[in-house]
């Protein structure tokens, strides 16, 4: 059964609960204690039998017919002194014992009540009360029908809550599968037509939402598709407009030869960013990237980070094995931190790998001045740079983080930052194993 229904049929069954002691407790304030009530019905032959037998006896009669049943019931019928039972009543029970009603006691299966208040029994007789024990009271039975009756409104509840809950659960699961696939990326998943009529309406607005979200998302890679593009055109020519400029005369001063150096690290630039673009939008495809069987230990050999003036060290346990993944789109992922680590490092940063069970973890530390926590989740959004003064080693694009936590993303699994050992940033990765990344991504 889905959890809406247990849910339900908790409440249901604590309401009738509640429902029950306050039925109880007013009743037992109204009328006295129900349990009483039930005892009494159940010696109501008792009752009449003293009543209209005994009680309609003469005086000088109605001790033997009290011995009479005696003889032929099975209850017993004893007198006994009124003065030692009323310390053991309540005032309630005191005052109706002393008015002539008859006091139930449901535990002992029995019942008092005087024989007389005038003495006109026999001599004495006020004085008296007549204890009637061993009565076929049962309130275990009474109880025990109560509570099937109490099963039995609830059986009757629960069904067509039971069938109720079950449509909208499977209803609420189909949406929950699909806002689980599109926040995963599938842009094309929607809700089913065929729901509940109260999921209907919610599922509807989803469906919009998705609609809109996607369109945004596909104009957003439209626009930087097309950037990335039509930039290529503008570059390549001012990259041939500089050869053709260094065979003109006049170019070898050196004034002049700085100029078209600045230049070409400027298309150099531009080329460089062109490229990152066009790679950011291939992640958005990820069913155009193969995967295939990775041994992971020499991939992480092979990625090597750029020349810095930081000291580089590498540690890789032998227990690495394989992963499913594409290998050129997480050497990248690694090859943009160990660029990131080689920027703001002080005197040394390193790479770090080992698998834990099923999960394999690879660090990259440095020394450099570390990422604020405030700034940690923004550093994987695209074009986002961390404002430091007089920093040399903020230039850059701000899309190799976004790159790499994307690659990431779609080897199913992520990339956190938190604070190195070495007195740094330390930016984390944490890969599934490869059947666990196989069903992620298939």
């Amino acid at each position: 059964m889905n959890r809406l229904f247990w849910r339900f049929a908790a409440l249901v069954l604590l309401a009738i609960t509640l429902a029950t002691g306050a039925i109880y407790i007013t009743f037992s304030l109204l009328f006295g204690d129900p349990l009483e009530e039930m005892a009494r019905r159940q010696a109501a032959g008792q009752i009449f039998l003293l009543e209209q037998y005994i009680d309609q006896a003469g005086a000088d009669e109605w001790l033997p017919r009290l011995n009479k049943v005696r003889e032929v019931s099975a209850a017993s019928f004893e007198l006994e002194p009124l003065a030692a039972l009323l310390p053991r009543l309540s005032a309630r029970q005191r005052q109706q014992l002393l008015d002539g009603d008859i006091i139930i006691d449901a535990g002992g299966k029995g019942f008092y009540r005087r024989v007389d208040r005038d003495g006109n029994r026999y001599i004495g007789s006020e004085a008296e009360l007549i204890h009637a024990s061993h009565l076929p009271i049962n309130i275990a039975q009474a109880l025990g029908m109560e509570a099937i009756r109490f099963a039995l409104i609830a059986l009757f509840l629960l069904l067509p809550i039971g069938w109720w809950t079950q449509r909208h659960w499977r209803g609420l699961l189909s949406l929950s599968r699909m806002t689980d696939a599109f926040g995963q990326g599938d842009l094309a998943a929607r809700a089913c037509g065929h729901l509940p009529s109260s999921i209907a309406p919610l599922a509807e607005r989803f469906n919009q939402m998705a609609d809109r979200i996607s369109e945004l998302l596909e104009a957003r890679r439209d626009l930087l598709r097309s950037v990335s593009h039509e930039l290529r055109t503008p570059i390549a020519r001012m990259e041939f407009s500089l050869e053709l400029l260094r065979d003109q005369p006049g170019t070898e001063l050196p004034g002049v030869q700085r100029r078209l150096q600045a230049m070409d690290e400027d298309v150099e630039e531009l080329k460089t960013l062109v490229n990152e673009l066009l790679t950011l939008t291939q992640l958005d495809h990820p069913s155009a990237l193969p995967a295939q069987l990775l041994a992971l230990a020499p991939l992480l050999e092979s990625c090597t980070p750029p020349p810095a003036t930081a000291r580089y060290s590498r540690t890789l346990t032998a227990d690495l094995g394989e992963i499913h993944g594409q290998g050129r789109l997480l050497a990248r992922a690694i090859h943009n931190l160990l660029g990131n680590a080689a920027k703001y490092a002080h005197a040394e940063f390193a790479l770090s790998a080992f698998r834990d069970g099923e999960r394999i973890y690879i660090h990259v530390d440095d020394d450099g001045p570390g990422v604020p926590a405030s700034a940690r989740a923004r550093v994987f959004e695209p074009f986002v740079r961390l404002e430091r003064e007089q920093d040399h080693a903020s230039n850059g694009f701000g899309l190799g983080l976004a790159i790499c936590a994307k690659a990431i993303q779609l080897h199913g699994g992520s990339v956190t930052i938190s604070d190195s050992p070495l007195g740094g940033a330390r930016f984390s990765i944490v890969l599934e194993s490869a059947l666990n990344t196989t069903d992620r991504r298939h």
